[in-house]
């Protein structure tokens, strides 16, 4: 008998390694978003929604107001991390950026690491890095920090 191996082996799932985690959509806090729609009365409603949160943390950076900007990705972090948990994750494996409810919390861990940056925490730069990394590394690209 023989496993299959290599990209697309398995219908893209490695037989080896951990499954890849897909959070589930959100329609309504997403529409608010894509709206334009302020994201702080979106995370109101919506506290877990990652989204939200990372976006709050890029215009917070993007005016400069890092320790702003750190709070909310971090806040979108956590948030993010208890929803993968709640979907399977085990604290590794695969998070795919091409799933877009996944974004959310990969925008959250890239402005982390940016704000993190801004405000001279190097070792969370590199803690952030990394997990992007082992989530998926099209994101570490995706979101300006290869």
């Amino acid at each position: 008998m023989t496993i299959p191996m290599g990209p697309g082996a398995g219908h893209g799932h490695n037989l080896l390694g951990p499954q890849p985690t897909y959070l589930p959509e959100a329609p309504e806090p997403a529409a608010r978003l894509e709206k334009g729609e302020d994201p702080a009365a979106v995370v109101a409603d919506h506290p877990t929604y990652s989204a939200g949160w990372a976006e709050l943390a890029e215009r917070a950076g993007a005016a400069g107001e890092h320790v702003a900007a750190y709070a909310y990705a971090r806040t979108g972090y956590h948030r993010g991390l208890d929803q993968l948990r709640r979907n399977g994750w085990k604290g590794f494996g695969p998070v795919p950026w091409s799933h877009e409810p996944n974004q959310g919390f990969l925008r959250a861990v890239a402005a982390l690491a940016k704000a993190a940056q801004a405000i001279g925490e190097t070792d969370e730069v590199e803690r952030c890095v990394q997990l992007l990394a082992d989530c998926d590394p099209e994101a570490v690209t995706v979101l300006g920090l290869a």
